[in-house]
Parts: structure tokens; sequence; C-alpha cells
């Protein structure tokens, strides 16, 4: 069975203060932190992040499709 709350990425404090030094010479601090934790999701978009992630690494059939196969944990899949 497949954990379906299993976190498959993530971002943490210190991927922040790598780009921010990278970018801005120095590292954040805790109120500046704060607004970049508040704000990075309207950042990022993740149902598209998703979306190209299986159509440039998985042969699947669109939605509309009858035809099934089996997935890596051997469940019945159908198109």
């Amino acid at each position: 069975m497949i954990d379906t709350s299993k976190i498959i990425y993530s971002l943490n404090i210190e991927d922040v203060q790598n780009v921010a030094t990278e970018e801005l010479g120095r590292k954040l601090n805790k109120k500046e932190l704060k607004i970049i934790e508040d704000k990075i999701g309207k950042y990022i978009d993740w149902y598209e992040s998703i979306n190209i992630a299986i159509a440039d690494n998985l042969k699947t059939k669109r939605r509309g499709s009858s035809a099934n196969e089996k997935n890596d944990d051997d469940e019945l899949v159908t198109h």
C-alpha cells in the first residue's frame, strides 16, 4: 500500500538561506525568513510541476483512454 501522506519534495531554511546568500550576498534574518515562509507557496505552481514531471518521465495514456496496466505496486491502473 502506498503511504499517501509521504512528503516527496520539500524546502527548508537552509535551502532559502543558500539562495539568499547567492542572490543577496547575505543570509536572511528571522523576520525576512518569516515573510518568505508565508509567501513562497504563491510562487510554486505545484500542480504544473507534477504535471510536467509526469509528462517528461512517464509514458502514460491520457485520461479517457480505455487501456489498463499495472503500476510498480502491482495495482491495476485504469486510464
